[in-house]
């Protein structure tokens, strides 16, 4: 049975990078929705006027939002479909407060919780101001708009309750303050892999 694994949580929290960890240890189909919807979103807000790096004004989510989200999970489900083990990168931040919205989009490839094992990590931070730490350390023009609209945008950094209909072990929220030494924590090895 092939595994969805979403990593979820706010800009800065790490989710990128312990995707990215697990995935080349145990090699997945990696789908970021930053990457995936990056060129679509530039071309959209540029054609607007607007700036190309914005991820995050109201005009952004208005314009691109959706549609990053849908090419995201198009490309995860066909590789579901083939089999194939499926890591999904993004904050998914109304799609996991509806809780029929993971089975309505395993329903469009034909699948279902009983033909896919989908584990959902939460990955988050302690506090607003180890988040702004984060975001001016990594210094991407992607996060200028979070930056300068710091009051506008820290509310999104709340640590949010995932509503999908999913067993209790098939969600690990996971405190992502400590600075990575090794490989991906053995907790989240453990939570996706069983090891």
């Amino acid at each position: 049975m092939p595994k969805l694994v979403f990593f979820l949580g706010p800009a800065g929290a790490g989710k990128t990078t312990l995707a990215k960890l697990l995935v080349k240890k145990h090699r997945a189909a990696f789908f970021d929705m930053d990457t995936l919807s990056r060129p679509a979103a530039e071309t959209i807000m540029t054609l607007s006027g607007l700036d190309p790096n914005d991820r995050d004004s109201p005009i952004y989510k208005q314009y691109c939002r959706d549609l990053g989200y849908r090419i995201t999970m198009d490309a995860a489900l066909e590789n579901l479909q083939l089999g194939i083990d499926a890591v999904v990168i993004g904050p998914f931040t109304k799609e996991l407060e509806d809780p029929l919205w993971i089975e309505l989009e395993l329903s469009k490839q034909g699948l279902s919780l009983e033909t896919v094992e989908v584990k959902v990590l939460f990955i988050y931070l302690p506090d607003d101001q180890a988040y702004r730490d984060r975001l001016e350390e990594r210094n991407s023009a992607l996060d200028d708009w979070k930056l300068e609209n710091w009051s506008s945008f820290s509310p999104s950094l709340i640590r949010r309750e995932i509503q999908w209909k999913l067993p209790p072990a098939s969600i690990l929220y996971f405190d992502n303050s400590e600075m990575l030494t090794q490989g991906i924590p053995l907790i989240i090895e453990e939570f996706v892999y069983g090891e």
